[in-house]
């Protein structure tokens, strides 16, 4: 029996879970997610928990935080003065905006705390520093 390696494409569904068993992601109802092995198209945590499985395998794999979003970044959070900030962007806590950094990147950025004075803006992914658990099921290797 084949079993996938570096360079496959893979077809898999997936449910990922959070340490208390929330679902944040599941390709439930959809396609199945197709990458290739080794590529860098999926967390590296990912990417050697689905290498060696074969067609039909299921298994599931807990990836620390260290391979899936890294550890939580404290410098990448910045406070920004409201004044700083266009009246008609909202301000939600949790609300994800897109911004461009001093050298002109593009990057997301999620509101994490609003006073009348300033917006703490955090620009870690929203699963930095958890473990992730994932349910997977490879649907074939190409």
């Amino acid at each position: 029996m084949t079993q996938a390696k570096s360079g496959d494409t893979v077809r898999i569904h997936y449910t990922g879970t959070l340490q208390d068993g929330s679902v944040f992601d599941s390709s439930e109802g959809r396609d199945p997610l197709e990458f290739q092995l080794g590529s860098g198209q999926v967390i590296p945590g990912f990417d050697s928990g689905v290498t060696g499985m074969a067609v039909g395998d299921r298994k599931t794999i807990t990836i620390p935080c260290a391979e899936a979003y890294g550890e939580v970044i404290d410098e990448a959070r910045q406070v920004v003065a409201r004044t700083h900030i266009p009246a008609d962007i909202p301000l939600d806590i949790g609300t994800r905006l897109q911004m461009q950094s001093a050298d002109g990147r593009t990057m997301m950025v999620t509101v994490a705390e609003v006073t009348d004075e300033a917006v703490t803006l955090d620009g870690n992914h929203p699963l930095a520093g958890k473990d992730l658990t994932f349910a997977l099921e490879l649907v074939s290797i190409a």
